[in-house]
C-alpha cells in the first residue's frame, strides 16, 4: 500500500519514484480535486514529504529533496532539482537545468533561467511594500537569466534582474540589477569584477 496521496488529473511519466508521505496534485484554495491538471515527466524522483499542488507542468528528470513545497500553476523544465525544505510559490517559471538548493524561497512571478543556480537559504522577495494597498497587483519576483548563480544566504529584492553568467556572492543583499557577466557581493551588493577574471569561469 503506497504511503502517499495522488489526486485526480495527475499525469505521471515513466519511472517516477515517489517517497513516503508525498502529496501530488493538492488542489489550491477554491479548486476541487482534478480541476487543474498536473503533469510530471519521466524519471522524476520526488522525495518524502514533498507537496506539489495542482496545475504544475514539470519536465523530465525532475527531483526534490525532502519536505519541498511547490505551489500551483508553475512551469518547470527538464532536469530541474529543488532541495530539501525549499518553497516555490505559484506562477513561477523555472527553466531547464536550474538548481535550487536547500531552504530557498522563490515567490510568485519569479523566473529562473536555464542552468541558473540558487544556493542554500537564498530568499527572493516580490513585495516592495508588504501589506500595502494594491500590493497583490504590484508583485514582482526576480528574474535570473541563463547561468546566473546566487550564493548562499543572499536576499534579492523585488523585481531584480541578474544577468546571464553573473555570480552574486554569499550573504549579499541585491538592491539593483546585476548586468550580464559580472561578479557582485555585499550589502548592498556592488559589482566587483567581470566573471571572466575568475579562471574557473573562463570560456
Amino acid at each position: 500500500m503506497p504511503n502517499y496521496v495522488i489526486y485526480d488529473n495527475v499525469i505521471l511519466g515513466k519511472n517516477v519514484i515517489i517517497g513516503d508521505f508525498c502529496v501530488i496534485g493538492e488542489p489550491p484554495a477554491g479548486k476541487k480535486s482534478g480541476e487543474l491538471k498536473t503533469v510530471i515527466g519521466d524519471n522524476a524522483v520526488i522525495r518524502s514529504h514533498t507537496v506539489i499542488y495542482a496545475g504544475n507542468t514539470i519536465g523530465d528528470g525532475f527531483s526534490t529533496g525532502h519536505h519541498v513545497v511547490i505551489r500551483e500553476n508553475n512551469t518547470i523544465g527538464d532536469n530541474v532539482s529543488i532541495g530539501t525544505l525549499s518553497c516555490v510559490e505559484h506562477d513561477v517559471i523555472i527553466n531547464e537545468g536550474a538548481r535550487i538548493h536547500s531552504q530557498a524561497f522563490v515567490p510568485e512571478f519569479s523566473e529562473l533561467g536555464k542552468n541558473s543556480w540558487i544556493g542554500p537559504n537564498v530568499v527572493i522577495t516580490n513585495a516592495r511594500y508588504p501589506r500595502s494597498k494594491n500590493v497583490k497587483r504590484n508583485l514582482a519576483g526576480a528574474v535570473l537569466e541563463e547561468n546566473a548563480k546566487i550564493g548562499a544566504n543572499t536576499t534579492l529584492l523585488p523585481g531584480i534582474r541578474i544577468g546571464k553568467n553573473s555570480l552574486v556572492g554569499a550573504g549579499s543583499v541585491v538592491t539593483k540589477d546585476i548586468p550580464p557577466g559580472k561578479i557582485a557581493a555585499g550589502n548592498p551588493s556592488r559589482i566587483l569584477k567581470n566573471i571572466d577574471e575568475i579562471e574557473e569561469y573562463r570560456g
